[in-house]
């Protein structure tokens, strides 16, 4: 036999992190702490919307740049999460969206998400500084039932 019968969970979230962790990895330089790097994740994130409005797949919305608080962003139309509801596939998306955080963790930020498109009807992305001590104590991180990720 030359494919398995079944993929587990960890292997499709292996999968998942390998097709884009790899850029987080070559950015081990930049530590969200620090207020330039904060500032250009801001713009990137500004710079993505504008590319999901032109190509209508994601519908995403970003938060006003505030100097001393988290970047906001979310979205509230996931092409991958309506694919997994069209095909009947819930269980594959915590490993889908469960790498972002990893993503986060490589460049000295932390992601605190309450829901995804989903599991909900909107996925929201909080990014702070890994050394926002008192900000992630307020939104601890868990897995819950259906092995997504989450914060309080």
């Amino acid at each position: 036999m030359v494919c398995k019968e079944k993929t587990s969970l960890a292997e499709i979230e292996e999968m998942e992190g390998n097709l884009f962790l790899p850029a987080f990895k070559n950015l081990k330089f930049v530590d969200y702490n620090k207020p330039i790097y904060k500032k250009l994740m801001y713009w990137s994130f500004a710079l993505s919307k504008k590319k999901c409005d032109k190509w209508d797949d994601f519908d995403m919305n970003v938060a006003p740049y505030k100097k001393d608080e988290p970047i906001y962003y979310e979205f509230t139309k996931c092409p991958i999460a309506d694919f997994a509801r069209e095909h009947n596939l819930p269980e594959v998306m915590p490993a889908m969206c469960n790498p972002d955080y990893t993503a986060m963790e490589l460049i000295h930020a932390r992601l605190v998400r309450k829901t995804t498109c989903a599991n909900g009807c909107v996925c929201d992305y909080t990014i702070c500084g890994d050394k926002d001590e008192e900000y992630l104590k307020q939104h601890e991180e868990y897995i819950d039932d259906e092995g997504y990720r989450r914060n309080k």
